[in-house]
């Protein structure tokens, strides 16, 4: 059976195969949901190497799923379980096959999943995503290193692909065969040393020395403990998926207020190179699938927005409230980043190289929230400190002043820029039907 989960009318799914039980609380342990569904309903999934499994709590054994943002199943693991059932047979095969067996993941606070308080830690730095709220929505409210209440797109990915969360390399203790995440809060795609020419006594420390560059040589670090020979590696990589990126929201975030905005983008070329030269190294390694992520609208982020708080009314965009010039600047760099893509599937025709949005989402979450279950007050953040956008750089959430919104997934950005695990949870949904159809491609090539 195949839906065409694109089109932008409501459907009604009836899911044979799918097990009743009288609560969520009956399936296995390793069920991470339940989601709520419209219908006060609630849906589990199990996923094994061989089989999926779904499910239901509900009375009856239909549930209605809208298409495009109106969907009424907002779980993108939930939509995981969708994509392999109904959406084509390519795609169901690929994933039933179990395409990945291992994820490697570079980037900054967006896909960090623990690495930037052993950074920070280094640094004599006390980092605040270590204390409550932070990890209150899915983590029992233990703080994980998350810049985050919950999951970030890349655990949504992991759990849609039936792979365990993808570990932080630098505070992991256990095996590393099923992927390792290098990506450090704060992290540039520059090397750091770029941002601190010209740096006096006392200066700002950050940027830290955690760009792409050296997150690769940590790949690299752990590389032997994962295979040995050169085809061994090639074969194990080759059933990986890396993500390189998301990177240029701090490499633009610790320039403004330094550089001025022709400076700023006068680098965007260089950091989309740095980028590039990234994935081509993955890819001397053997990686045959590479997510390379495109940037947020940054001038709709509340940091930057505190920071050029006395723009002139003109320098922002009416439907939005975000600032155009820095949104300028990550369009080019979004623009500039899909040509280098398109340059590497050239060179590389027997790697499948996706870019996924993050721009467009974000962008659409700030225009329409109540569409997505966020509040009007998009720009607004869960926790922070009094100001406007509730943003305040002396008291930042985790701080004891801070305060938490009652409800995180009614809002789209968390503590910042960061955003939160409900809005992720939309963007894996997209990112996660992107992936299986560059799959579903790949194996119809």
């Amino acid at each position: 059976m195949t839906i065409d989960m694109s089109r932008d009318k409501d459907v009604t799914l009836f899911i044979p195969r799918a097990k009743y039980v009288a609560s969520c609380s009956a399936v296995e342990s390793g069920a991470r949901l339940p989601y709520k569904l419209n219908s006060g309903a609630s849906i589990c999934m199990m996923r094994s190497s061989s089989s999926i499994s779904v499910y239901i709590h509900q009375e009856a054994s239909k549930m209605v799923v809208g298409g495009d943002n109106r969907r009424l199943v907002p779980a993108a693991f939930v939509a995981a379980a969708l994509v392999v059932v109904f959406l084509s047979p390519a795609a169901e095969a690929s994933l039933r096959a179990g395409p990945f067996e291992s994820i490697f993941a570079f980037g900054d606070s967006f896909t960090d999943t623990g690495n930037n308080p052993v950074v920070f830690g280094w640094y004599n730095v006390f980092d605040v995503v270590m204390r409550p709220p932070y990890g209150m929505t899915f983590f029992h409210g233990v703080p994980t290193g998350r810049n985050c209440n919950g999951r970030l797109v890349i655990d949504f990915i992991a759990q849609g692909l039936g792979l365990p969360l993808v570990p932080p390399y630098l505070s992991h203790k256990g095996s590393f065969r099923q992927g390792a995440n290098f990506a450090v809060g704060s992290a540039t795609g520059l090397n750091s040393s770029f941002f601190h020419i010209g740096d006096g006594p006392g200066a700002n420390i950050f940027p830290l020395n955690i760009s792409l560059q050296v997150q690769l040589g940590w790949f690299e670090e752990l590389k032997p403990s994962l295979c040995q020979t050169d085809q061994e590696c090639k074969d194990f990589f080759a059933k990986s998926l890396f993500f390189v990126g998301e990177f240029g929201i701090n490499d633009y975030q610790y320039s403004f207020g330094k550089k001025s905005m022709k400076e700023i983008r006068a680098f965007v070329p260089d950091l989309i190179q740095t980028i590039s030269e990234g994935a081509e190294r993955v890819i001397g390694h053997g990686a045959k699938t590479l997510v390379i992520p495109g940037m947020i609208p940054s001038g709709c982020a509340p940091p930057v927005l505190v920071t050029f708080a006395d723009a002139d009314a003109s320098e922002y965009d009416a439907t939005t409230g975000c600032l155009k010039e820095p949104n300028e600047i990550v369009m080019l760099h979004n623009s500039l980043l899909r040509d280098a893509i398109d340059k590497l599937r050239a060179k590389h025709p027997d790697v499948t190289i996706i870019h996924t949005d993050l721009f467009n989402h974000v962008t659409d979450m700030v225009k329409s929230p109540e569409k997505f279950g966020f509040k009007k007050d998009a720009l607004t953040i869960c926790c922070g400190g009094p100001g406007r956008y509730h943003y305040n750089l002396s008291i930042v959430c985790g701080d004891e002043a801070a305060t938490t919104c009652e409800d995180p997934s009614t809002r789209l950005f968390w503590d910042g820029v960061h955003l939160t695990e409900a809005a992720y949870h939309y963007i894996a949904e997209d990112w996660l039907n992107t992936i299986v159809s560059s799959l579903s491609a790949r194996a119809s090539s």
